[in-house]
């Protein structure tokens, strides 16, 4: 969060004295740069075959950076929409100390997924000659693939597992700055809280494991952009 805060700051100094042209209707802007799924994450305690493996055994995942980038076409001067998109996140599935102390390995296992997310989008247009505020709220979608059982989850189930998280559909807010450097290149950092809640299932041959998992994630992005 302090490095945001950084960002954001150099930002401000950078868009001050740039006097340049306010977003008007029809306006297309594709935002590009590095983005940061950031998972607040929790679980429903892990079971197989419908009975407790351990009480408050939890599955967490971990964070990941790929590169992000956003379509957004303006409706008015005000209000626009959004589309996010990314290459594909990778994440690890990891057991807590719980979890850990029971099954006696820490890696679960491993997944991809992409999160496209559409928002509409309220620009506060007209306060600064080159700094553009926004918010928004909207929709997500997210699938996963490649999921795979760690090789120490296999041992200890005794033998090959198999993975499964299912898909997702949540709701989104958004909130994001422009810094305009001149009439199309700017600089942006924009924010997201989505909702995201998948069901993990591991099949073995000891039985069939699941757990409802919230990844509930903080998504950052700090790039470039232009307008057309």
């Amino acid at each position: 969060m302090r490095k945001m805060k950084l960002a954001a700051a150099s930002l401000l100094t950078l868009g001050i004295g740039v006097d340049v042209q306010a977003y008007q209707a029809g306006d297309m802007i594709m935002r590009f740069g590095a983005a940061t799924v950031a998972p607040n994450d929790e679980s429903s305690t892990v079971r197989l075959n419908g009975g407790y493996i351990v009480s408050g055994g939890e599955a967490k995942v971990d964070s990941d950076t790929q590169a992000g980038v956003t379509f957004a076409y303006l409706l008015t001067e005000n209000l626009g929409v959004e589309l996010l998109a990314a290459t594909p996140f990778k994440h690890n599935i990891t057991g807590n100390k719980n979890l850990q102390g029971a099954l006696g390995i820490k890696d679960l296992g491993e997944a991809k997924h992409l999160p496209p997310t559409l928002t509409l989008q309220y620009y506060f247009n007209g306060l600064s000659s080159s700094m553009t505020p926004y918010v928004g709220a909207g929709v997500n979608y997210t699938t996963f693939f490649s999921e795979d059982a760690s090789h120490d989850l296999e041992s200890t189930l005794g033998g090959k597992t198999s993975l499964k998280l299912s898909d997702s559909w949540g709701l989104a807010a958004q909130a994001g700055l422009d810094i305009q450097l001149n009439d199309n290149w700017l600089l942006n950092a924009a924010v997201w809280y989505i909702d995201i809640e998948t069901k993990a299932t591991f099949k073995s041959p000891a039985g069939t494991v699941k757990t409802d998992v919230r990844v509930d994630p903080w998504v950052y992005m700090a790039g470039i952009g232009y307008k057309f």
